[in-house]
């Protein structure tokens, strides 16, 4: 008979796949810092042999790491979805920005679709929060705030699809974003034209996807990145531009 003696799970282990779990679903984040033993201990109403024994496990499996003197955190597990030798790659290669840009259109399409009609209610108020975020650093003459909300949103988004694929795959590219591999989001955000636009596109998918229309939510998120392409298009040629124009001033300099 395909019958097995049913075991009591010990604590540990109960432990381990609640963490394994929050790590899997994007509640704990890369670098977020866990409570201390005690207050842990606390919180999963386990004993302190059972959660370091649960927590020696999830440091073993990579998913957990300790900070000499800092504590326990979550270990970079995004670090292995792209090598080094690719990064650099990717950076040193222009055409790899737009295939990124194409890449992002793709899948945030989908997971614009898949938020605005399988996000929850809270899901759809991180949604809003992130972005009424946004509107507050708009007004502010330092790009830096409203460029980092920039990613927090569309991370949010992803995070409201609820495909744990996918929310890792772009978590780790939007890391290399944030390390300006592909480009530097800053610059799109200096020219005060552009940051006007940049959300105006950042308002038109909320209101698509708070009013839970699919269609219109992934016809916004297209949009917007097909802006974001034609900026960054723009950017490269007046780099190359540049480029040129200082030869020419450096030789009718000489002449």
């Amino acid at each position: 008979m395909p019958f097995q003696r049913i075991e009591a799970e010990k604590l540990s282990q109960s432990v381990v796949k609640q963490i394994e779990q929050l790590v899997l679903r994007g509640v704990l984040r890369p670098g977020d810092r866990l409570p201390s033993e005690r207050e842990l201990s606390e919180r999963l109403g386990v004993s302190r042999p059972s959660l370091r024994e649960a927590v020696a496990e999830l440091q073993s499996k990579g998913l957990l790491a300790t900070r000499a003197g800092a504590g326990i955190y979550v270990a970079d597990v995004l670090g292995s979805a792209f090598s080094p030798a690719l990064v650099a790659l990717l950076s040193a290669h222009e055409e790899a920005i737009f295939d990124y840009i194409a890449f992002r259109q793709d899948l945030e399409g989908i997971a614009a679709e898949r938020a605005a009609t399988q996000g929850s209610d809270t899901d759809l108020k991180v949604i809003d929060t992130i972005f009424r975020k946004m509107e507050a650093a708009h007004r502010k003459r330092n790009p830096s705030d409203e460029a980092e909300l920039d990613a927090e949103f569309h991370l949010a988004i992803i995070e409201a699809s609820h495909n744990v694929i996918l929310l890792h795959m772009m978590r780790a590219s939007f890391d290399l974003l944030r390390q300006g591999v592909f480009y530097n989001r800053q610059q799109m955000f200096k020219n005060r034209t552009t940051r006007d636009m940049l959300l105006d596109q950042h308002r038109a998918i909320n209101e698509a996807i708070q009013a839970r229309d699919p269609v219109r939510a992934k016809a916004a998120v297209v949009a917007h990145l097909e802006y974001v392409t034609e900026e960054l298009s723009s950017l490269k040629a007046f780099e190359r531009n540049e480029e040129i124009a200082q030869l020419r001033y450096a030789q009718e300099r000489e002449r």
